[in-house]
């Protein structure tokens, strides 16, 4: 499967300070950080990209209100200690998008209260009107965030392309496990090196 300009948008899944910085709130409530910075250099790369061939990039945040009343199981039931440091609170520093991604004019950002960034936001309409029928896809955590999000698109039949080097997570072997499911059901796998040559071509 090839990869277009045309017709295709750069989707960076949720490289937020509180999943990547060391005074996030992820490594606050002990989650090992690190193992998600190697994503960092990756999706650069595709950012830089895509603006180079005039590719629409789509951020997308993960954020809640301050009370948390919209962020059902994860944040109030199932990870509570989320709660206890404001992760990812609208507005924050905490859910902001890191430094070296910062969006330009231009980009689109969406912000979402569930691991699917397609899941009660305004993605899929920004996507139509784009005319987007191509996804590349990469960023944080691969088998939460990026495989949720990669299940939806797959499912509203985007030819959806994952980026296996600009993705990571916290254990390899849910990193891994994430990649084949959806290489065999939802997409295809590619590298940041072959999306690059593609959209050099």
């Amino acid at each position: 499967m090839t990869i277009p300009r045309q017709s295709t948008a750069l989707m960076i899944i949720d490289m937020q300070n509180s999943f990547l910085h060391p005074d996030g709130s992820m490594a606050a409530i002990g989650m090992p950080h690190e193992a998600l910075t190697p994503a960092v250099a990756g999706c650069q790369k595709l950012v830089d990209a895509a603006r180079t061939a005039d590719v629409p990039v789509v951020f997308t945040r993960y954020v809640y209100m301050a009370d948390y009343r919209d962020g059902g199981l994860l944040p109030n039931e199932l990870v509570p200690a989320m709660r206890e440091v404001d992760a990812l609170v609208a507005g924050s520093w905490d859910a902001e998008i890191v430094e070296e991604l910062t969006p330009h004019a231009g980009d689109v950002v969406i912000d979402k209260s569930r691991p699917s960034s397609f899941y009660g936001t305004q993605l899929e309409p920004v996507l139509t009107t784009l005319g987007i029928e191509h996804l590349v896809v990469a960023g944080v955590t691969t088998n939460i965030c990026v495989e949720s999000t990669v299940r939806d698109a797959g499912q509203r039949d985007y030819r959806t392309h994952v980026v296996a080097d600009a993705c990571a997570e916290f254990e390899a072997s849910r990193h891994d496990h994430a990649l084949n499911t959806m290489g065999f059901g939802f997409g295809w796998l590619t590298s940041v090196d072959e999306v690059v040559a593609a959209w050099d071509a």
